[in-house]
Formats: structure tokens, sequence, C-alpha cells
């Protein structure tokens, strides 16, 4: 056991700081838990989207976090069968359910002696209560372990024992600093051990909102249960929790004034909202009684009104909750705020078109907290629209269990792989019509492989996820040609060409694009034109190329470097890009196969989005436009 972690037990410095820390998931993984046989590395982002066909998994996996964060416990039902029922043998169910985090630290925690990142499970046998754990590095020899639980006699005899010199005045946290040190040097053994309460204390707190059955009662206790906690759990309260039961209750209704005044401007046809919370300390918080009238006067039965009118003042309720994860802590100089993980289950539900991306917007805006991770489960992509697709994790059931599916290679080719895989599974014909909000069309394979390259490094997101389709044609004309019928189909479409395509041929001349439907301003951009350049390549400076062909196409040994002068040499030619892979494959002692690899590497080489042209920022800044 490390020295830290013994002070943490033995009630020594480091333990009795009052140092409040947070942990934050990063991952998590399940093993025996209904259709999760084992599944792993499911990520907490911001925010995941859970995506397959009903009964995948989807539901599990959300319950299975709430296990992992002390809301849930298993029961015999949830425990995954081990084999399928014989005329010879009834159905078995596994012993052992866990869940296993991967969690960050704060400095909080790295001080008290934790590494910056810990394994966490919950984890629970048969019919007994579930245990929080973690792996840690132990003394192999069991007497230096759990030391706060002996008394100074035992202490004393063990210290003796180990011919350890004790300082101080020979006390108790004096006898536990001895040891504790000694346990540090001793041999180690990497284990699962009781997880300390003080990081227990700050495991992540899961707010739910289910689509399918959310009525908005249900909603509303779940967001005002979390400003219950969160106004009871102030410091000035401490001390006087059981007097100040009025006062509580008091805050809350203030907030449900506040959620009821929102969901108000929500829902215009609305005439009264009110809400009548009930808080008992004893029981935590009990209900909070939604009632509603579109008439003075005239309440309205939820039961008996339409389920998408129920879903918008759903929608209001979690919109407002937004509300309670963005404003600070009044001791958050003090306290890292603790993780809140945000998790919708179909949150799409008899909902329109309309109100399915105002949820969308939502989960952006709470995901703009540093605090908040959200995990969405749904069947719908109106929802996957503008997230990482490497955050999107594909459910599906194999042989009756859940097997998880990730984007395994992040390429413009892998991306599709991966989005084709997910659009089967949804009865789609194929990726695009996931994610295609605009299409861009350009000239050939160069373009192909490297804007999505110089869009993810500029945009901070892949032009599938910005809901961008890019295709190549072969040449400009073909580009030119797919631009034209796609604006015939009023699609959104932007056409991206070299400037040369003006001098070559007549189609680029402003009023033919006028007459293909095309806005030369806004639909066609001339790469290099605004500088007097005829080709992509042109674009990237003289000083980035010589870096870039020092390190992947360097000349031969014993000659000297690329240098800026040997590219710029060829500007003011006839075919910039062309000049230079002659240059390269003549006098580098290694060269690319061809122009799409040689700008494809160059694309691979830059470090930040500023070195992207700004010419291909702007446009970038455009598509993203246009795709929104």
């Amino acid at each position: 056991m490390s020295q830290a972690v013994c002070c943490l037990r033995h009630g020594t410095a480091a333990g009795e700081s009052g140092a409040a820390a947070t942990v934050h998931l990063k991952d998590f993984s399940v093993s025996g838990f209904r259709s999760l046989t084992l599944v792993e590395n499911i990520p907490i982002s911001a925010p995941t989207i859970l995506a397959g066909h009903n009964d995948g998994g989807k539901s599990a996996v959300l319950a299975a976090l709430d296990f992992l964060l002390g809301g849930y416990r298993p029961v015999e039902q949830d425990r995954t069968y081990t084999n399928p029922p014989t005329d010879a043998a009834a159905p078995a169910r596994c012993a052992s359910t866990w869940a296993e985090g991967r969690f960050a630290l704060d400095a909080a925690e790295q001080a008290m002696g934790f590494p910056a990142e810990l394994k966490i499970r919950r984890r629970v046998e048969g019919d007994s209560a579930p245990v929080l754990e973690y792996w840690a590095q132990l003394p192999s020899d069991p007497r230096l372990r759990d030391l706060d639980s002996l008394l100074v006699p035992a202490l004393r005899e063990l210290a003796e024992t180990f011919g350890l010199q004790v300082g101080g005045k020979g006390l108790k946290a004096d006898l536990q600093a001895a040891l504790a040190a000694h346990a540090a040097r001793s041999p180690q053994v990497a284990e699962w051990t009781t997880l300390p309460k003080q990081l227990a204390r700050r495991l992540p707190r899961l707010l739910s909102f289910s689509g399918k059955d959310e009525s908005p009662d249900r909603a509303i206790h779940t967001a005002l249960a979390g400003s219950y906690q969160a106004h009871l759990a102030d410091d000035g309260l401490q001390g006087r929790l059981r007097t100040i039961e009025t006062e509580v209750t008091d805050l809350v209704k203030g907030d449900a004034a506040d959620l009821c005044a929102h969901i108000k401007a929500h829902c215009p046809d609305l005439v009264e909202v009110s809400v009548e919370p009930e808080v008992s300390f004893s029981h935590g918080f009990k209900h909070a009684h939604l009632h509603i009238s579109r008439a003075h006067g005239e309440r309205v039965d939820l039961s008996r009104s339409g389920r998408g009118s129920n879903r918008r003042i759903a929608l209001a309720v979690w919109e407002w909750t937004s509300k309670l994860l963005e404003e600070p802590r009044p001791d958050e100089d003090d306290m890292p705020p603790v993780q809140t993980i945000v998790v919708y289950d179909e949150p799409d539900t008899h909902l329109d078109y309309t109100h399915q991306r105002t949820v969308m917007d939502l989960i952006r805006r709470q995901c703009a907290t540093e605090a908040v991770k959200v995990v969405v489960a749904t069947h719908s992509m109106n929802l996957i629209d503008g997230v990482d697709i490497a955050d999107v994790v594909h459910l599906r059931l194999e042989t009756g269990r859940t097997v998880v599916e990730r984007l395994a290679d992040d390429t413009h080719k892998g991306i599709d792989l991966h989005l084709g895989k997910i659009a089967s599974a949804l009865g789609l014909r194929n990726s695009v019509l996931l994610h295609e909000r605009c299409f861009l069309a350009v000239e050939g394979a160069t373009e192909q492989q490297a804007i999505p390259v110089l869009f993810r490094l500029s945009q901070g997101l892949s032009l599938q996820a910005a809901g961008i389709a890019l295709w190549a044609c072969n040449n400009n004309e073909g580009a030119l040609h797919l631009a034209r019928y796609l604006a015939a189909q009023r699609r959104t479409v932007m056409l991206l060409v070299d400037a040369d395509s003006r001098n070559v041929a007549k189609f680029f001349k402003d009023d033919r694009l006028r007459h293909y439907g095309l806005d030369p301003a806004t639909q066609v951009s001339f790469v290099g034109e605004a500088e007097n350049f005829n080709e992509l390549e042109e674009l990237f400076d003289d000083e980035l190329w010589a870096r870039v062909a020092n390190r992947k196409w360097p000349r031969h040994e014993g000659e000297q470097l690329w240098e800026a002068a040997d590219f710029k040499a060829h500007r003011g030619g006839r075919k910039f890009s062309k000049d230079i892979l002659d240059m390269i494959k003549e006098k580098g002692s290694k060269s690319p196969d061809g122009k799409p690899e040689m700008v494809y590497e160059l694309a691979t080489s830059l470090d930040s989005a500023f070195e992207v042209p700004s010419q291909l920022r702007a446009v970038f800044v455009a598509l993203r436009a246009s795709a929104g």
C-alpha cells in the first residue's frame, strides 16, 4: 500500500485535510449484466451516442452505468445467463456482475498520492451487497494493510516486529506514519481493494431522462431532485439540516417557480403552470406535482393530453436542467464540482423533427459545461448530426448478446465504413443518408485524400460529423456536372476546383455557372484565385513545404537539407505541383508515389489549424454554415 493510501485509511494528515477532490469517468466496461456478457471501453464523451436496433442493449448499457455510479442495484433478473436452456438443464445465471470505469483524477487526489488515472469497479456476487473497489498497489504482506483498524498496542507490536523507529511521542498517529512509510517501501502486489470514502463521495452523479415513457411529472422530479441535492450539499446548511427543512423547501419552490416560468415560455399555449414541491429530509425529495391549464382556471389532466404535448413539456424541463449544470457552486473555489453525467434514453420519441433538433442543441449546450458529460441512447440518426463519429457506439445483438462496434479507422474511408454499418443496422441505404446536409464536389484523388485531413484539423471534427458529403469527380468538369445535378435537385452543394479551371474550360465562367444553377459568390470556390495561384498546392508556403520534405522525403545522404528557396524557385510556372514532385523524385532519397500522396503527406504533417491556408479555412467555415 502506498504511503498516501495508508494515510487516507489511517486518518493521518493527508486523509484529514478535507481536501475535496473529483473523479471524472472516461469510459467503462460491463460484465454479466443482462445482454452484456462482456462489453468494454464504452466512452463517456460530450456527448456519447449509443446507436442501434431496439433491444440491442442500449438501455442495458445505461442501467449498467447507473449501477457503476451507485444508483441501481442489480436483481436476479439482471444477471446474464451463462448457458442456453435445454431439455436436460434449466438456464443458469452468472454468479458475478460488475461494472468497471476508468477515471481521471484531479490535482487534489494526486496530491494524496493517487495516480492521474484510476480503475474503479462496483461488483455484486449473487445476492450479496455490491462492493466498490479500486485497482491498487498493496503491500504483499497482509499485516501492513488496513492499519487504521488496529489499536495502539497492536500498532506498537507491529512496529517492533519490523524493527521500526517511531518518531514523535510514539502516539497512534506516529505509529501509523512509521508503519505507512514502511508499507510503501515493502514489496507490492496489484489487487482490487475497497475504495476510500474520500473518493467514493466524489464519484460522478447521474441525471437520467427517458424518452420512451417520460412524463412531465417524472422529468420535473428528476430535475428538481438535482436542485434539492445541490442545496442540501451547501456547507452553510450542513450543521442545521434537522431544523431547516422549511428553508430548503422554500429554495426548491423558488427553483420550481423558475421552472414553471420556463415551461410557459417554451409552451405559449399554456396559460397557467404550477408545481408544488414536497420535501422531507428523512425521505429525500419526494414529489413535485405539475398542474397546467390552457385557459384560466381550467386544469388539464396530463394523462389525457397528447404524447406530443407531454414530450414538449418534458423537453422544456430538460432544457431548464441545463441552468443547474451551468450555475457555479457556492464553494467552487475550494471544491471542484462533481462530474455530472446526463443520460437520455431515446429522447426523440414522440417529437417532430424540429423538436428533435432542439434536443440535440440542448445536449450540445450541456456538453459545453466542463464538468458535464452526456450519453444518448437512440436509434434515430437525426440526433447524431454534429457528433464526432468516434463517439458513436454501435450496439448490436449477436446470438442474444450485445456486441460493441466503435470507429477503428479514423480516416475518411474508415469513417464512411463505420457509418455504413450503422446505416445498415437502422435500415438506411448508405452512410451518406446519415449526415448529408451539404455536398462538396472536388476534382479528384488529391482533394479527396487531403481535404478531410485539413478540414478536421481546421474545424475540430470530421466532414461526416459536420454533415458534409465529399465527392471526388475525376476532374473539374466532372465536379461541375455533379454540382449542377445536385443544385437542380435543390440540394445544398459547394464546388471546389483549382483556379486554373477558369482558363482551361469555358464552363467555369460566372454566367455559365449561374446558368447551371450555381451562385459563383457562395457556391463555387476557385482554390488559389484570391492570391493569384493556380492550384491547391500553391496555398502552402515554401517554408512548410521544405519542413515536410525534410521529414518525409529527405535529400540523398551528404546533401544539404531542403530549403524554402528550392520550392520558391518553381513558383510562377505552369504547374507548381508537378514541378516540385519532379524535383523531389530527382533529388530526394525517397519520394511520394504521386501528387495525391504528396499532398496527403503534407496535410498530415501540419501541427495546428493555423497552418491550414486561410482560404481553405474560410471555405470550411462556409461549408459548416451551409450544412447547419
